[in-house]
C-alpha cells in the first residue's frame, strides 16, 4: 500500500506558452513533474523526477494527482508518455476520466 502524501507537501505549478511543471517542496528539497501543452485542452506529461530523500513517501503520486485535478477544473486533458506519471492514472480509476482518447 502506497504511503499518504505528507500534510506538509508545498505543490506549485508553473506554467510558459508551451511548457509546464509542477513542483513540490518538501523539507527544502524539490521534486518535479514536466509536461508540454498541445494546445488550449490538452497536456503531455513527460517527464517527473523524485529526488532520493523524498522516494517513498507519495510525493510523485501527490504530483500526478494534482495534474488530474487541474485538468478537470479547466476542462483539458492528459496524454501520460512519462512512465510513472502513466503507472499512477493506471493504478487510480477515479483519475482516468482526464486521460485523451
Amino acid at each position: 500500500m502506497a504511503a499518504t502524501p505528507p500534510e506538509n507537501i508545498s505543490i506549485e505549478r508553473e506554467e510558459g506558452d508551451s511548457k509546464g511543471r509542477y513542483v513540490a517542496r518538501l523539507e527544502g528539497i524539490e521534486a518535479e513533474m514536466t509536461y508540454s501543452r498541445a494546445g488550449q485542452a490538452m497536456i503531455i506529461i513527460d517527464h517527473t523526477h523524485v529526488p532520493d530523500a523524498l522516494r517513498g513517501r507519495s510525493v510523485g503520486q501527490a504530483l500526478v494527482r494534482r495534474a488530474v485535478e487541474d485538468a478537470r477544473a479547466e476542462g483539458r486533458s492528459i496524454v501520460p508518455l512519462c512512465p510513472f506519471a502513466k503507472a499512477q492514472i493506471a493504478r487510480h480509476p477515479e483519475w482516468q476520466d482526464v486521460l485523451k482518447h
